[in-house]
């Protein structure tokens, strides 16, 4: 009779849906992401977009005044996280297994840049993600990428 006093709790009824707008409050405010300075722009179901401000201290080339590549790439792949999160409704542990970028040109002087990732792809141990970045005209590319995401099992909590 004493098995009577426990409840079957159903854990994802208990969980928030993941909501990057509320994510990114604590997601982009600590680390490298709060470094960098991103901010977070829109998303939607299986999408997520960032952008990196321009500032003097991320500039690559001092006498052209352009963003330095690595804060491009981190950029990028945070979108990808925040849109496979979005993408699977919760916040599950991910690692990046192989991420390329490919720049077509520089972003322009003293410009920030956009990011725009989309998780189009989850399979049982993986995400397949796509993306690009501008910097004023999504037409006009800065850099388009592609990356592969582990998704690590028992790797869920609350964000």
């Amino acid at each position: 009779m004493a098995w009577k006093c426990f409840q079957t709790i159903d854990m994802s009824s208990e969980l928030e849906k993941f909501d990057p707008r509320k994510a990114v409050k604590f997601l982009l405010r600590h680390g490298h992401s709060a470094k960098l300075g991103l901010q977070y722009r829109d998303h939607g179901a299986d999408w997520c977009e960032l952008e990196l401000p321009w500032r003097e201290d991320l500039v690559g080339e001092v006498d052209r005044g352009i963003l330095a590549s690595g804060p491009i790439i981190s950029m990028l792949d945070m979108a990808s996280g925040l849109s496979i999160w979005t993408k699977h409704q919760k916040f599950i542990a991910v690692a990046t297994l192989d991420l390329r970028v490919d720049y077509q040109r520089p972003a322009r002087k003293e410009t920030a840049v956009v990011g725009h990732v989309e998780c189009y792809r989850l399979s049982r141990s993986a995400a397949f993600v796509r993306g690009f970045a501008h910097d004023g005209d999504p037409q006009d590319t800065v850099a388009t990428m592609s990356g592969v995401f582990m998704t690590i099992a028992g790797g869920t909590t609350r964000v």
